[in-house]
């Protein structure tokens, strides 16, 4: 099972080779370094997900890292089923973003560039999710966020593009610094990084409190929440959701790759993986709940009023994640990742299809001026529709086995769960309309952009639809490996992760109870794509009548809840203010300034007045000779007496 490495490590090939030799040797085919070596990714993780399947699995130490008295690391690799899900997500969707960006991206005079920095990403992913210890993980962690400041913000002239590839950069230490410390205490409390012997020690901090400031912490709560808060920064959901939305300055693959990939899944396959860390805080599972059943509200209200298409579709991925957290944290980790695995498929073809549509709009994002476009792009078309009734929940579609299974799950677990089932059944309606929103106001209706606009008009070339299809085919087919007893399956996907994430945190419920669950959520999804039709193709007179009506609610959800004006006026003026007054006139300007300006000047007056006294006349050279003699005899005396 060796040849697992080349699953990392192939990506890092191509990394290499096109960053040093790109420019000059392949020029307008650096593509295929990168995109050959992605797709040897995605075979050998197909081989090792076949091995896994035959009941394989692998945890190995491939060198010694660090050596240093009782903190020992090794480079390690852990492949089980939870690892083998995550390879096949993050391969597949990144072999066809590669695919999808030749031409997306064919006259980008960064071209070497794009593909040099694709390829790290994969591999700093890839380096994550195989991690067999902690500080792999964060250097996986930290390497996707390097590798999202570079391409978020790839077309670094573009100002709003470079801060928003700072901004990302920024708030994920904020969330990163929590992560860190959570890393530092488990190995003061255990003596270990490595997974296995973390998660068979763990029980024996049960009970176990810290003092901080006077109060008595239980000790695993503080891990669990620590960890967390790297799964916060990481997976935007609030109070760090911010950077996402900005995120949309890169590349439109960029974002595929992100939001459905690499990056913000990380923190819900970190949650899924330290699942015996999390089980034994209550406190921490019901924390984490919240936070992704308000995170999925939240983000889902926002969407409603966008016109970027982008960010309507950043703002959606959002709210999916705060749906995989609300599984994580009723316990029913498997839920979380059979959304994480469906949801990667139906989110890349929407952020695809978005670039697709702005390639035929020459760049355009604003939904306010498309308009009619089924009729031009009809591959684009059908392909958004699938993933858009994925996403919404619709029966027979990956979209619809995912988000039932947590809503279920939520419903089932009682207590905390029940309110969480409660925001994530209204998200769901919300999700359903803003969905289709953006399908009705894009591609049906007049045509609303520019004479110039409708000429440029056309579907996108074959090695952009043919990604396009295959991703269509997921948002379809993947649900499928998850079907529940109810409707007559076996839930192949929940069992085959039962070794690592072990059973759903469920109390009993009746047959009646699940059909019901499950008739709510299609209903509301029907409802809100209803809703959508009779807004925006029945009478779009609505939506500006409501605006006009409720002006309030509108600002606020179109200003995203003033949240990044918040950030600006309690975080960032105090942070310039500092840095200004502080850092930069008193300890920049008056400490380092002063000692190196300062030392010069001296020396230089010094030497000014030193340069007086050679003034050629002999009788000066004698009075001070006469001086310096009286000088040395007094001395002498002194210390003679």
């Amino acid at each position: 099972m060796k040849y697992y490495l080349l699953i990392p490590f192939l990506p890092l090939a191509g990394f290499l080779l096109n960053i040093l030799l790109g420019r000059r040797l392949f020029r307008s085919q650096a593509h295929w370094p990168s995109t050959l070596a992605v797709f040897g990714s995605l075979v050998v993780a197909v081989m090792v997900l076949m091995d896994v399947l035959h009941g394989k699995t692998l945890n190995h130490d491939l060198y010694r890292w660090i050596i240093s008295d009782k903190f020992q690391v090794s480079v390690g690799f852990l492949i089980d089923q939870l690892t083998a899900v995550m390879l096949i997500v993050v391969t597949s969707v990144s072999f066809l973003v590669h695919v999808y960006s030749i031409g997306y991206m064919h006259d980008d005079p960064g071209y070497y560039r794009f593909f040099a920095y694709l390829s790290l990403f994969t591999f700093s992913m890839l380096m994550l999710v195989m991690a067999n210890n902690f500080l792999q993980l964060y250097f996986g962690w930290e390497a996707v966020g390097l590798c999202s400041y570079l391409l978020i913000g790839f077309w670094y002239e573009k100002k709003s593009a470079s801060d928003a590839g700072k901004k990302a950069f920024i708030v994920n230490r904020f969330g990163d610094f929590g992560f860190g410390l959570g890393v530092i205490m488990i190995f003061l409390t255990l003596g270990t990084l490595h997974y296995i012997p973390v998660f068979d020690k763990i029980n024996t901090l049960t009970g176990q409190t810290i003092n901080i400031l006077g109060l008595h912490v239980n000790l695993v709560t503080l891990i669990a929440l620590l960890l967390f808060c790297g799964a916060v920064g990481k997976s935007a959901q609030i109070p760090l959701h911010v950077w996402l939305p900005d995120a949309m300055e890169g590349p439109t693959p960029v974002s595929a790759l992100i939001h459905a990939a690499t990056m913000v899944t990380a923190g819900v396959f970190m949650v899924a993986r330290c699942n015996p860390i999390f089980n034994l805080s209550h406190t921490a599972m019901n924390v984490v709940a919240v936070v992704g059943g308000v995170t999925a509200l939240f983000a889902a209200t926002i969407a409603l009023v966008q016109n970027d298409i982008k960010r309507v579709i950043a703002y959606s991925t959002i709210s999916q994640l705060g749906y995989m957290f609300l599984a994580c944290g009723v316990g029913a980790y498997g839920a979380g990742i059979f959304h994480l695995y469906t949801h990667a498929y139906f989110k890349a073809l929407l952020f695809l299809c978005a670039g697709s549509v702005m390639h035929a709009m020459a760049g355009e994002l604003d939904m306010q001026k498309m308009g009619g476009l089924k009729k031009y792009m009809p591959v684009t078309y059908w392909t958004m529709l699938i993933a858009s009734l994925s996403i919404s929940g619709i029966p027979g579609l990956a979209g619809f086995f995912s988000k039932d299974e947590i809503l279920f799950r939520a419903y089932a677990s009682g207590g905390v769960g029940r309110f969480v089932w409660v925001l994530g059944t209204a998200a769901a309606i919300l999700t359903a309309f803003y969905s289709f929103r953006l399908i009705f106001v894009t591609f049906h209706g007049e045509f609303r952009g520019t004479e110039e606009q409708r000429h440029h008009l056309h579907e996108s070339p074959k090695v952009m639809t043919v990604p396009l299809v295959l991703l269509c085919i997921g948002a379809v087919a993947a649900g499928w490996v998850g079907v529940p007893p109810l409707l007559g399956g076996s839930e192949h996907f929940a069992h085959f992760l039962e070794p690592v994430v072990g059973l759903p945190h469920a109390k009993e419920v009746s047959h009646a109870e699940e059909w019901m669950t499950m008739g709510i959520s299609v209903a509301v999804a029907l409802a809100g794509i209803l809703i959508a039709a009779v807004f925006y193709l029945k009478n779009p007179a609505i939506p500006r009548r409501l605006a006009e009506r409720f002006p309030f609610l509108y600002r606020l959800l179109w200003n995203k809840y003033y949240v990044d004006e918040l950030y600006d006026y309690i975080v960032v003026r105090p942070a310039l203010g500092i840095a200004n007054n502080i850092i930069v006139k008193f300890t920049d300007g008056a400490i380092i300034e002063g000692i190196v300006n300062g030392v010069p000047a001296f020396i230089g007056w010094l030497g000014a007045q030193m340069r007086k006294v050679q003034d050629g006349v002999v009788e000066h050279y004698a009075s001070i000779m006469a001086v310096g003699i009286f000088v040395l005899l007094a001395i002498g005396m002194i210390f003679l007496i």
